[in-house]
């Protein structure tokens, strides 16, 4: 059958993004077909349109984009007997800027009642991410101060509802006055506009001198090196995007007197496993269910309006999640 797609032949801007038909055929043993009903919208597939993930990342051209989505499954492969026809799923596999595709069986996540295509297939990949960040990466604990960086965004609302649901005292960064009420109403304690005020002096200020036992950074450049000055003895620094620009050097030496930690990890290492794809999805599904964490989906874009969607997103005046639609 054909489909539409969105391609890159080249990085560059929105404007290298173009719909396309393609071909899809009947899923191969191990896969499922899904009509895909929501296609998540994230950061990474602007780095990813940019070439900004590295050598490491390559893939040929042209490149479909973005890495998660959600829908019914449609057909079966050969081999596969733990989904069924019609049942709604999500999934987390590059290549999801498509209204209908094939993806791996072992990368595909049942979707429970009370858990939304559109919620799931806008926010799997965040509410993944934020599973290893809390309770694998570092295990955030009752009483822990944490700093949240770009708080009002689509990751950190995420992020800081649910370190507040594991007992974390969360401290929130924005970039605007005008962001500070949707980071408080979604799990930050404290918030502080890191454009006009020293953060690094107000995060010490609100922990005592103490300072937070981790940072989560996504925004790099503007903050990752100051971010250090935040931490307690033992602390970690963990940067996992690079919205300002990436990271720039700084000697090691920062780390030594308080015995410092930084992390630049990556979501596809916790979920290489499939086991470990299903746990964490597991885990993220349990505390949307206890009311602590909700997911919002607050934009909506037709899969053809990808360069709108893209454009807005890379202007960082956004908030929440949003997805593409089919």
């Amino acid at each position: 059958m054909q489909t539409t797609a969105i391609h890159i032949r080249a990085h560059g801007g929105p404007e290298v993004l173009d719909a396309v038909q393609v071909e899809v055929g009947e899923p191969g043993p191990g896969e499922v077909r899904i009509r895909q009903s929501a296609i998540g919208l994230n950061f990474a597939d602007i780095y990813q349109r940019r070439g900004a993930h590295g050598p490491h990342t390559a893939a040929p051209f042209p490149l479909t984009l973005g890495a998660q989505g959600a829908g019914k499954v449609d057909a079966l492969g050969a081999g596969v007997d733990t989904l069924r026809v019609g049942q709604p799923v999500a999934y987390f596999q590059p290549g999801a800027y498509q209204a209908v595709r094939n993806v791996a069986a072992s990368r595909v996540i049942a979707l429970p009642d009370d858990v939304s295509e559109e919620v799931a297939g806008a926010t799997l990949l965040r509410g993944l991410t934020a599973e290893y960040l809390l309770r694998r990466l570092y295990v955030v604990k009752p009483g822990d101060a944490v700093l949240v960086h770009a708080a009002a965004g689509g990751m950190g609302v995420i992020l800081s509802q649910w370190a507040r649901a594991l007992g974390a005292v969360v401290i929130g960064t924005v970039g605007s006055d005008a962001k500070k009420p949707i980071a408080l109403a979604h799990g930050c304690h404290h918030v502080i506009d890191y454009r006009s005020e020293d953060f690094a002096a107000r995060t010490n200020e609100l922990t005592g001198g103490q300072g937070v036992a981790v940072v989560y950074d996504a925004v790099g450049k503007d903050v990752f090196v100051p971010s250090l000055d935040c931490l307690r003895p033992l602390g970690m620094a963990i940067n996992y995007g690079t919205a300002s620009g990436d990271v720039e050097g700084f000697d090691l030496q920062r780390l030594h007197a308080k015995s410092l930690s930084v992390s630049r990890p990556t979501l596809r290492t916790f979920i290489a496993d499939p086991a470990d794809l299903q746990k964490g999805a597991a885990a993220l599904f349990d505390v949307v269910r206890s009311g602590h964490l909700k997911l919002e989906v607050q934009r909506r874009y037709a899969l053809t309006d990808v360069r709108r969607a893209h454009e807005e997103l890379e202007s960082r005046a956004t908030t929440g999640a949003a997805v593409l639609v089919p």
